[in-house]
């Protein structure tokens, strides 16, 4: 009998998962990285694309380490902003070098740039972040921006990075709200999902969650949610413990392969609002998704016990729970109005909830949203 035809198939929801090829994490692991390396059969040049903190904390094991297995560090200071300008010149740079593959080092968007750039090469992409401020070294996804910081558009690839390699003690030498960020990136992973998962709604890789994607979203969530505080608290002391290295896991992996297979909502979209507002600009990814989150709850008419469970928690670690701690005056209607639209606009991962999502409706939840969390303060 013959098969289905791609048409048929394309008909079907179907449901997808996707990973980085190998997860490797642990105190020291950059030692680890040209072992690493050579497993996937790699010689030759190597592009580093690394953020000032990892050339200094890193450079040296990298020309230590690597030339022994025939590998030829190439290492390039990451331009600071994630944009098509900078990815090119990382492609050419690459190019003239014939590199092998590329090594992003670094935060998010050095991530994301080294990412880009291996994919316009055709190469393997490998991430070692030096902080665990995202989600985004797990996914095939690079967030472009425009040079004053807007986003400008999600770009998705067909191969994930082959490898992701996560020392945990330069992650416990990282500013502190670098940490917090990434909690409230990770935190949203879990509600997000769970919102995808009910409203039938595709995730961020074309398909139907799996099971297991929303599983892994919510277990992210309850690792933030028991070992936030001590992790914390352990970053303070520049230490490496248990509650660090789970939650460095969950701010990582779990919510990376949570947000990409599970799905995202209306939290994201209120951060690609409020990116559209200059006077929110200074202030990182994951706190403004972490308001994004208590304006979803509250949207959602979620039970009151469950956002000021979020509140609390997000108090508790340093997380922004108004308005104004991500540089919004909440009695500013044209800020308000702009985010509003901007969180609505076609293609936005708002349109997943289960309901229609309007501009208005996006402006009130962020009020009363910013009321809570004052009351909280």
């Amino acid at each position: 009998m013959a098969g289905d035809s791609p048409q048929a198939n394309a008909q079907r929801p179907l449901t997808v998962f996707a990973s980085p090829g190998r997860y490797v994490q642990g105190p020291g692991a950059t030692h680890d990285l040209a072992q690493e390396l050579e497993r996937l059969g790699l010689q030759g040049p190597i592009l580093f694309v690394a953020g000032g903190h990892a050339i200094e904390q890193l450079a040296g094991i990298w020309n230590e380490t690597l030339p022994a297995r025939g590998l030829q560090p190439i290492i390039e200071r990451f331009g600071g902003q994630c944009t098509i300008a900078e990815i090119d010149r990382l492609t050419g740079l690459g190019r003239a070098n014939e590199v092998v593959a590329v090594v992003s080092a670094g935060g998010g968007k050095a991530s994301d740039a080294g990412r880009g750039a291996a994919d316009a090469l055709s190469v393997p992409a490998i991430l070692t972040p030096t902080l665990a401020s995202t989600d985004a070294p797990c996914s095939a996804l690079s967030v472009i921006y425009d040079e004053d910081d807007t986003v400008d558009e999600y770009r998705f690839y067909a191969h994930h990075p082959a490898l992701v390699l996560v020392d945990s003690e330069v992650i416990a030498r990282s500013p502190k709200r670098q940490l917090v960020s990434g909690i409230g990136d990770a935190i949203a992973t879990w509600y997000e999902a769970r919102t995808v998962r009910e409203s039938g709604a595709p995730n961020q890789i074309g398909g139907l969650p799996t099971t297991t994607a929303t599983a892994l979203a919510k277990l992210c969530a309850e690792i933030l949610l028991a070992d936030g505080p001590a992790a914390c608290a352990a970053l303070d002391a520049q230490a490496v413990t248990p509650a660090l290295e789970r939650l460095i896991e969950a701010n990582t992996l779990l919510s990376g392969l949570g947000f990409e297979s599970g799905g995202l909502a209306v939290a994201h979209s209120v951060y690609n609002g409020m990116s559209a507002v200059a006077s929110a600009n200074p202030y990182y990814h994951g706190e403004k998704v972490a308001f994004g989150l208590i304006t979803q709850l509250v949207l959602e008419g979620q039970p009151q016990s469950e956002i000021d469970m979020i509140i609390e928690f997000q108090r508790t670690v340093g997380l922004p729970i108004t308005l104004a701690a991500v540089g919004i005056d909440f009695a500013d209607d044209g800020a308000l109005d702009l985010i509003a639209e901007t969180t609505v606009a076609p293609g936005e991962t708002c349109h997943h909830e289960p309901f229609e999502v309007r501009a208005e409706a996006v402006k009130a939840a962020m009020l009363a949203a910013d009321r809570l969390g004052r009351a909280a303060s």
